[in-house]
Formats: C-alpha cells, sequence, structure tokens
C-alpha cells in the first residue's frame, strides 16, 4: 500500500484538507462543540489520517491507515464517519480502510440521506477523488443499442426543427455537454437557455486561444439563425430527449461509455457527409484499433496535425487516462499530452466540443494552418502521431514549394501523402500512423513515389493494413490503407514490413445508421493486433514482406490468397478495381 502522500496524490491533492500540523484532521477543531456532546462518538477517536472533501459536489472522502487493519478499526472508522455527517450535513461519504503493510483496501459508501452502509467490492487499487465520486451517483447503464436507435430518432427530430445537416453535430454537441455541466432551462426562453449554454461554454474552454474558440462556438452555434429562431418549446423538446433518452444510457467513468460519448457524437458527422462525398471522419473503432497499434498510454505526447472532429484526438486521451495511477497523471495528459491542428472552421468547433464532452484535452486544439504550425509541433515535444489528412487538398492550402511541381493538377497529386512526409520531419521521434488512399500504397511513379523515397530515407515502414471497402461510409467513398512508421529510422534494406488484408471487421451497412458492427468487432480487433503484434503469416489476412519505395505497399501484392472465403462480390471488387488502375494508367 502506498504512504500517506502516495495516497494523498493518488485520490487528488486539490481535495485534501487538513486542519492540524501533523496533517491529520481534528474533528474537535472543525466542530467546535461541546466535547460533552461529541465525547459518545469520539471514544479517543479524534483524528482522522487523511480527509478529502469538495463542497460543491457534496461529497468526502475519508482514509484511514492501519499497519493490519480489523473489525475494531472498522468500529473507529465509522465514529469519524458520523463525526464527518455532523460536520457536513448534507455530504455524501466515501470511508477506506487501508493496510500500509499490503495492499488490502475495504471501501463503504455512505449516503448523507441514508443511515445504512454500503461495503463495496474489496479492492486491492485506490482510485481518485473523481472516480470514487462516481461511485455515489446513480449509476447508468451502456447501451448502444439504445443510443444508436435515439441518435436516429433525434436527427429526425432535428430535420423537422429545420436544423441543417451542417449544424446538427456541434448543436447536439453542444447540448449534450451543457446538460453534462447542469444547464438549467425548465421555463426559459430560447434566449434564456442560449445564455445559460454560453456561460458553461465560458467556464469549460480554456488553454491556446480560449478567445477564438469561444467567438466561433459563439457564432456556430449561440448566434446561428437557425437556432436563435427555434421556439422555447422546440429547443426544450430538443433538450429534453437528449436528457431523458442519451445521457441516461451512457456511463462516461467507464471506457465503454466513453466510447458510447464518441459513436453520439460523431454519428452526426455521418448526415454532414451525405452532403459532402469529400469528407472521411474515420470511424471509431478504427480509431480505437490504430491507438493500440501505437500503443498510446500516460507516456505518450500525441498529436493529429489534421484533426477534424477531433476522433483521434478523443481516443487517445481515453487510452492515455485509462492507463494513468493518479489523478496528477490524468491532469498531465489533459493539459500537456494532446494536440490537435484543424484548419477548417467548422471542424475546429467540433473537435473543440468533443474534446471538452470526453472531459477536457482541448487545451492544446488550435485553429491553424499545419504547415504554418512548425513552432507549435517542435514544441509539443510529439512522440505519436495520428492523422488522416485530405486527400484531395486544393493549391492554395498548400506550400508553393509543393504546388509549382503540380503541373496542370488542381488537387493534392500525392494524395494526402506531402501531410504525413511534411508532419513526420517536424516530429522527428515515435511512431506515426496515418490513413491514405490505396493509391499511396500502390504507386510507383510522379508525386506518390517522391514522398514513398523521401520516408523510407528517413523512416522505417513497420506495417500497411489495407481496411475495409466503404470505411467511411456515408461520406467518402475512397478506399483506404493505414501505414506505420518509426520516425527518425532509416528504412533497413531488408527489413521485413508487416501488410495486413484487414478488409472485413465485421461491420455491414444499415439504412439511416451507417456501417454497424455485427457484434463481433472485439475479437476481430484482437486478432489484427496479435497478426501485427507478432508478425504472423496467415492466408488471407496477413504477410510479411521485403519492400523499397518503388514496389507497391499493400499485402494484395505478396499474401497467399484463401481462396475458401472468396466471395462474388471480392471478384467484383478486384475486377473494378483493377479497371480503374488500367484507366488511371492510360491503359485504357
Amino acid at each position: 500500500m502506498p504512504n500517506r502522500y502516495k495516497i494523498i496524490d493518488i485520490i487528488g491533492k486539490k481535495y485534501y484538507e487538513s486542519n492540524i500540523e501533523n496533517g491529520e484532521f481534528s474533528y474537535p477543531k472543525a466542530l467546535k462543540d461541546d466535547l460533552k456532546i461529541l465525547k459518545e462518538k469520539l471514544e479517543g477517536n479524534k483524528y482522522l489520517d487523511i480527509r478529502f472533501t469538495d463542497k460543491t459536489k457534496k461529497v468526502s472522502v475519508l482514509v484511514e491507515t492501519k499497519a493490519k487493519f480489523n473489525i475494531k478499526d472498522e468500529e473507529q472508522l465509522f465514529n469519524y464517519v458520523e463525526l464527518e455527517k455532523r460536520l457536513e450535513k448534507t455530504n455524501d461519504i466515501i470511508a477506506i480502510l487501508a493496510n500500509t503493510t499490503d495492499d488490502k483496501i475495504k471501501v463503504w459508501k455512505v449516503m448523507h440521506n441514508k443511515i445504512e452502509k454500503e461495503l463495496l467490492e474489496a479492492e486491492s487499487k485506490l482510485k481518485s477523488f473523481s472516480e470514487y465520486t462516481s461511485l455515489l451517483e446513480p449509476q447508468k447503464a451502456n447501451d448502444k443499442e439504445k443510443i444508436i436507435q435515439s441518435t436516429y430518432e433525434l436527427n429526425e427530430i432535428l430535420h423537422k426543427e429545420g436544423i441543417d445537416e451542417n449544424l446538427r453535430s456541434q448543436f447536439v454537441g453542444t447540448i449534450l455537454l451543457s446538460l453534462k455541466n447542469g444547464l438549467n432551462y425548465n421555463g426559459l426562453t430560447t434566449s434564456q437557455i442560449l445564455a445559460g449554454i454560453k456561460e458553461i461554454l465560458n467556464r469549460l474552454v480554456e488553454g491556446l486561444n480560449k478567445a477564438e474558440k469561444l467567438v466561433i462556438l459563439d457564432r456556430k452555434i449561440i448566434q446561428h439563425e437557425h437556432i436563435r429562431k427555434l421556439e422555447s418549446k422546440n429547443l426544450i423538446r430538443v433538450l429534453d430527449f437528449i436528457k431523458n433518452n442519451i445521457l441516461p444510457y451512457i456511463n462516461d467513468n467507464t471506457n465503454e461509455g466513453q466510447d458510447l460519448l464518441n459513436l453520439f457524437f460523431t454519428t452526426f458527422n455521418k448526415y454532414v457527409g451525405k452532403k459532402d462525398k469529400n469528407q472521411a471522419f474515420t470511424p471509431d473503432h478504427i480509431v480505437h484499433f490504430m491507438c493500440k497499434v501505437a500503443k498510446v498510454d500516460r507516456n505518450s505526447r500525441t498529436l493529429d496535425p489534421t484533426c477534424g472532429s477531433g476522433a483521434f484526438l478523443v481516443q487517445a486521451m481515453v487510452q492515455s487516462l485509462k492507463n494513468c495511477r493518479t489523478e496528477a497523471e490524468k491532469n498531465k495528459v489533459k493539459k500537456e499530452q494532446i494536440y490537435g491542428i484543424e484548419y477548417e472552421e467548422q471542424a475546429f468547433g467540433l473537435a473543440t466540443t468533443n474534446m471538452l464532452i470526453h472531459g477536457d484535452g482541448n487545451t492544446n486544439v488550435i485553429n491553424a494552418d499545419c504547415f504554418k504550425s512548425e513552432d507549435f509541433i517542435r514544441n509539443a515535444d510529439i512522440n505519436v502521431v495520428l492523422m488522416n489528412p485530405p486527400y484531395n487538398a486544393q493549391k492554395k492550402y498548400m506550400p508553393k514549394e509543393f504546388t509549382d511541381k503540380w503541373s496542370n493538377s488542381s488537387t493534392d497529386p500525392s494524395k494526402g501523402f506531402y501531410f504525413v512526409n511534411y508532419v513526420s520531419k517536424l516530429v522527428g521521434k515515435g511512431k506515426l500512423l496515418c490513413l491514405l488512399p490505396l493509391a499511396c500504397a500502390i504507386g510507383n511513379s510522379g508525386p506518390i513515389e517522391e514522398q514513398k523515397e523521401q520516408m523510407l530515407e528517413n523512416n522505417t515502414l513497420e506495417a500497411v493494413f489495407t481496411l475495409p471497402n466503404e470505411m467511411f461510409y456515408p461520406g467518402a467513398s475512397v478506399n483506404a490503407c493505414c501505414m506505420v512508421f518509426t520516425l527518425n529510422k532509416p528504412h533497413p534494406e531488408h527489413h521485413k514490413t508487416f501488410f495486413g488484408y484487414f478488409k472485413d471487421d465485421g461491420f455491414k451497412k444499415k439504412k439511416n445508421l451507417g456501417r454497424i458492427d455485427k457484434g463481433n468487432w472485439n475479437s476481430i480487433e484482437d486478432e489484427w493486433l496479435n497478426l501485427f503484434e507478432n508478425k504472423i503469416e496467415k492466408a488471407g489476412l496477413s504477410v510479411v514482406h521485403e519492400v523499397t519505395y518503388k514496389d507497391e505497399w499493400l499485402a494484395e501484392a505478396y499474401m497467399e490468397t484463401d481462396y475458401s472465403k472468396l466471395t462474388q462480390q471480392d471478384f467484383e471488387q478486384t475486377i473494378n478495381d483493377y479497371l480503374a488502375y488500367l484507366v488511371k494508367r492510360g491503359d485504357k
């Protein structure tokens, strides 16, 4: 069991309270009552070892340490509980007995309006103050099916209220964020409700360019004419729907709940995608897989230089927080280890809101051009890059030194590869994972070959995963792959790169809902990770092969085919891909 100072660090220094010099908490000093009244409860137990409290949330955490606790020590602890009830009459209490000679602890929760105490499951690991606070709240059940259905219904409601598709994700995200942070709206007018939302945003947004973020959120949502013209009864209808049909089915104190929050928020980007077929919002399960490949943890400093709505940043933060041991480590992750850049203002607003919904982490997300953010990237000391760059960027968005070579092309001839190469040089260490069109893996001439050559001169190609067709449905229709590089380590001459043919993720298209997990994604992800981490060759799924910049970087070029799994659709897709390749070369 950690010593006293470690216990304080784990639970949270900001909540720690002591009122006597040796660091204990004196109830006689705090209560100032006639000691005769307290005599029965004190029984010599005047000084609690460690006390934490949050007067806003009305929660107290009491810790008594013993070399090896027994029944009598439990009685002593609950004498302190009774004294705490007298001191803070409306506080709920977590009471903890902790051995100092081993890892044994016992934890109880005591609600202020109940006489009985509840022994929680015996644990060997202390939690943070916020985690203990969540144990005192009514526990929500994560219900993915309910969230998916409610999201569809909510989209229909927003459609009837005339909320444009491009506005829905930001609008819904802002409402969810406001409700999670105590928005009061009953009996209020639309303008009063929007003023309350603005106040909450002003309290939550922090870090770089706070004023700029608030201006964007204010203009995109609070001042938007479609929102301001909503009748209060219709706005309240939307608020009630999210409060009653979304929030009760997401326990965001769990990893599954964090995933559901992201699912709910980003689902509305799919509706945007119906209009804009160039939008390529990365599916959350692919983001999760890429974070696992990159081994994101509490020591990772993660950058997405073209972060869009923030899917990579959110998942990197969730994975890093899950690996943290103390509240201090969690705060450090949120404030110092997640970095994002987004050029397009609306997507930047989405990223800011998305990070706030998931518990902060928006501090180092900026609205900027990644090609003009060299100092920001270098100063961030990044060791993990996760990115899905634009595949068809126009000249005005890219450096002149590159666009001068485009000849007659109106959009990026490298299909996003230039973004990857540029960022890799600025970061210069750690891992870089990127999503790019299959053309970037196949290309062996022109701008794409040039980027491939430069990448291997400076970095090692560890893996390329061919990903599912229609992965971005209903947005961009491009087929993509994920490339994995170790930065600042030139590709060795006889290095064996792993190639995965990861086309089947177990998801299927479903009307109005996009691609939905049939229920076996977790086992599929486990297999993909096992094949990659151990460089296992499996017919129809993976192969290990030496490549240069002139070669194709796809499993299909080297892998033994498992013909038993081929379908008519596979055959037709292969023929179509080949014909498209011939047309591109000018052979047809």
